[in-house]
């Protein structure tokens, strides 16, 4: 979370002050405040230092994070370091198909530890589906959590964790509610270089009675450890990898735009777009492209660092109902959604967009901004002609269905949090007409 500190020998003038005021009524009401000893508040960096205001950032991360090739080796040492002797491995029957989860069990077998199995976690997990998880984790006795797979199988294991420990339904922990008490610890091992989710304070899980996607937030879903290991995504095939990979494009772009940027999280979000940007196409076009691979999923994990530390936008927040209706997979949607949402935001960003596009490589660094900005938006349009990126109607969803539930998407979108993150903050009537731009 940002957070602005007050100068200890340097107030700011009255009428500054009870802006502070008056924003943190705002923030509290919405959840979105942790009040520190003199106050803290999101306000725009220029405005702050020009009123003689410093600003902080809070920085969460894993406890540890083992980065590279065969770091997934490293599990039996890290539940040591932890204290954990009975973990139990959350995956999906894709991991166990391949023959992943029995790769870890046959490493931790090696010393004398055993690991059993839940793999009935669904690819948009729901309300439902994590209900058996939980009574598996909650009746095992288990004292860790090993998260393996993509987004959807780590997302599940953080709710997994928290309603196996505390109780509840997954509704009682939605945003803004902020959850923060502790969990099963779990250790994450990602298997796709996209959503990041093993270095986030996010999970995503559908209530199928609403068609909701419901956003959770809080300390509570921060991984204790994260183990990044790139030699599992070398047989993810060319669909899988595209989405994931815009995906993660996406989440460090929207970090990096974000009104909840700041320093740290620039700095995470410039570094993945360099990362991504070169070798997305490549790992599409040649999977078994070690050094791409590598640079992808170390991108995909600094750009799960940068939106956990400063916030996703408007992209994610249209693209979470697309989901939820449509069953539409998470990457995908956003990469249906990006380029109309990147016009839409720009005038409201223009400097922001235009460094991203440098630095995903889209413009040259002499390039002007408007010149960047240009050629940002016909690059991402093209990127996803290359990358065989669907229209809704060519995914196969129905018009007269996509149109029909258009109004309540959108405000199911601005529901969500995130389109208060974008540079331009949408209406329910402007979400409704990028949706249909879509088409």
């Amino acid at each position: 979370m940002a957070s602005i500190l007050l100068h200890e020998h340097s107030l700011p003038p009255r009428s500054l002050l009870r802006r502070i005021e008056a924003m943190e009524t705002l923030f509290q009401r919405q959840g979105e405040l942790s009040v520190a000893a003199r106050g803290r508040v999101f306000f725009e960096p220029l405005l702050l230092e020009s009123e003689g205001v410093v600003m902080s950032t809070q920085v969460v991360l894993p406890r540890t994070m083992q980065i590279g090739e065969h770091s997934s080796h490293a599990l039996p040492d890290v539940l040591a370091t932890l204290g954990c002797t009975r973990p139990l491995i959350i995956t999906d029957g894709m991991m166990v198909k391949l023959g992943y989860a029995e790769r870890l069990q046959s490493v931790l077998s090696e010393h004398n530890l055993s690991a059993d199995v839940f793999s009935d976690t669904l690819p948009e997990p729901t309300v439902a589906s994590i209900q058996a998880g939980v009574s598996t984790a909650r009746d095992g006795n288990y004292d860790s959590i090993i998260a393996l797979g993509g987004g959807s199988p780590i997302d599940s294991a953080k709710a997994i964790a928290i309603l196996a420990r505390h109780g509840g339904e997954m509704r009682d922990y939605k945003f803004p509610r902020q959850v923060d008490e502790q969990g099963i610890p779990i250790i994450a091992i990602p298997t796709t270089a996209g959503t990041g989710s093993e270095v986030t304070r996010f999970t995503i899980i559908t209530d199928e009675t609403t068609d909701e996607k419901m956003l959770c937030a809080g300390l509570g879903f921060m991984p204790v450890a994260a183990l990044i290991d790139y030699d599992l995504t070398l047989s993810l095939p060319a669909r899988t990898t595209a989405d994931t990979g815009i995906d993660a494009m996406t989440h460090a772009i929207e970090a990096y735009v974000s009104k909840k940027a700041n320093p740290y999280s620039d700095s995470q979000a410039l570094s993945a777009m360099r990362l991504i940007g070169p070798n997305l196409r490549r790992v599409y076009h040649s999977g078994e492209d070690k050094s791409a691979r590598e640079a992808m999923m170390l991108g995909s994990t600094l750009a799960g660092i940068a939106f956990s530390n400063a916030s996703v936008a408007l992209v994610h927040g249209m693209s979470r109902p697309i989901g939820a209706h449509f069953h539409v997979p998470h990457g995908l949607s956003n990469a249906m959604l990006l380029p109309e949402v990147t016009a839409f935001s720009l005038p409201s960003a223009p400097e922001r967009y235009a460094e991203c596009a440098r630095a995903l490589g889209m413009a040259e660094v002499t390039d002007s901004d408007e010149v960047a900005n240009h050629n940002l938006i016909e690059a991402l349009t093209l990127l996803n002609q290359e990358l065989n990126v669907p229209t809704p109607e060519q995914y196969g969803i129905k018009r007269q269905h996509f149109f029909d539930v258009l109004p309540q998407m959108a405000e199911q979108a601005l529901a969500s949090g995130s389109p208060g993150n974008n540079p331009r903050v949408p209406s329910a009537d402007e979400i409704v007409e990028i949706y249909r731009r879509l088409w």
